[in-house]
């Protein structure tokens, strides 16, 4: 059997977009006894939960929590709406939206993919005029759901929900709004009452600074109506008995224990941050981390500035030099690890991550292993992103140590 326990000095700098870095606060919570999961105390861990996640989603309505990947919770939310041979419209974003039309296929639905061709699409977010028409269009209500990415975890492209929201309502379309925010919760602003979201479906690995293993489906009153005519085969991701269950604060089956005791920590960290703190913080960073990627002179692999993520900065790398092959020479030297090329932008770049639990020094410490493996892989910079990124971070800079009052 091969070593694997082997580390190497120092801590390893997981900067990739998800899974992100798990605080030790929520390891310690994790760590506690398991419990039965149908006595008392669970019950009050299953209420606390529940009223929490609706903080972070900012809704008033069920927040539905599986054991499960983010990838489970886009199942839940097309089974629980949607019968067989319904059309769905798309908005293609990046890898992630393929993934899920690539489900929407699987699971007997008709997907139409809209978008801008090629790489360009997955440099912008989504073009909410382009829905607008093509909703307007469909006189005769076919299409069941509109389903686009809010934070698209393989490009760093942030989309305006509300504009969405808006375009649908212009066409005056019948058709549910789903919104993927995996990697956007607790991390980008994020309004699903507000914006008029039916189904929001998100994951714990990414903001909630959790491990993966929990996911989630908030959900709109439309959405719960939606449900109860919806002919697509469910039963474990079935709404109604989750929901029923739910109001006790238990599962149908057997939760995910002590993930849930991670989650409640989470949220605790978060709201004693002050949520809109968190999207603050996660906004400086981003901005912080384009500005070394100018500085170096290479280019942002999201072309809108309205649309830069606050999750994840993109990097773009010349003509003839492998992304992979600088993310090799940065893990191999730095003992860090960036986030690949997906899809059609396999090689062409790599992705930065700056969330969870991500400060100013965790940032600097990020660039400077970029740059220093970017100088291995012998790409040309024009001047230093760490310089630029500190003299940001510097510049906007607040006290955030809390003292005891004496």
């Amino acid at each position: 059997m091969p070593n694997l326990n082997f580390h190497p000095a120092g801590r390893h700098f997981l900067q990739i977009p998800g899974p992100s870095p798990v605080p030790d606060r929520i390891l310690r919570a994790i760590s506690y006894p398991t419990i039965d999961h149908r006595g008392p105390e669970f019950g009050a861990l299953g209420r606390q939960v529940l009223a929490g996640i609706r903080a972070i989603f900012k809704t008033q309505h069920p927040v539905v929590i599986y054991p499960a990947s983010g990838t489970g919770a886009w199942e839940a939310a097309l089974t629980n709406t949607m019968s067989p041979g319904d059309a769905v419209l798309m908005y293609e974003t990046g890898h992630f939206a393929s993934l899920w039309k690539k489900m929407a296929e699987r699971l007997g639905l008709e997907p139409e993919f809209l978008g801008l061709p090629g790489i360009e699409g997955w440099r912008r977010g989504v073009q909410a005029d382009l829905i607008e028409q093509r909703l307007q269009a469909d006189s005769a209500h076919r299409i069941k759901a509109v389903c686009v990415v809010h934070n698209e975890t393989s490009t760093g492209v942030t989309t305006d929900i509300a504009a969405v929201r808006r375009a649908i309502d212009r066409a005056r379309h019948p058709a549910l709004l789903m919104v993927d925010t995996i990697s956007g919760l607790a991390s980008a602003d994020y309004r699903h009452d507000e914006w008029g979201v039916d189904v929001t479906v998100s994951g714990s690995q990414k903001g909630l600074m959790l491990p993966p293993g929990i996911s989630f489906n908030a959900l709109s009153p439309k959405a719960l109506a939606a449900s109860r005519v919806a002919r697509l085969p469910k039963a474990f991701w079935a709404w109604d008995e989750i929901v029923e269950m739910n109001s006790t604060g238990y599962w149908p089956y057997t939760p995910n224990t002590n993930l849930l005791y991670g989650l409640a920590e989470a949220m605790d960290m978060i709201l004693e941050e002050g949520l809109d703190n968190v999207f603050a913080r996660h906004l400086r960073l981003g901005a912080a981390c384009r500005q070394a990627v100018r500085a170096w002179g290479l280019e942002i692999q999201c072309v809108e500035e309205a649309c830069h993520s606050p999750v994840l900065t993109g990097v773009m790398m010349p003509a003839g030099v492998d992304a992979d092959r600088v993310r090799k020479l940065v893990y191999e030297h730095f003992n860090m690890s960036l986030g690949a090329g997906l899809g059609k932008l396999k090689g062409r770049m790599f992705r930065i991550g700056h969330l969870g639990e991500c400060n100013d020094l965790t940032l600097m410490a990020t660039l400077s292993g970029c740059e220093m493996g970017l100088g291995l892989a012998g790409v040309a910079l024009q001047g230093s992103g760490v310089v630029a990124a500190m003299a940001h971070l510097q510049s906007t800079a607040q006290a955030t140590a809390r003292y005891p009052v004496e």
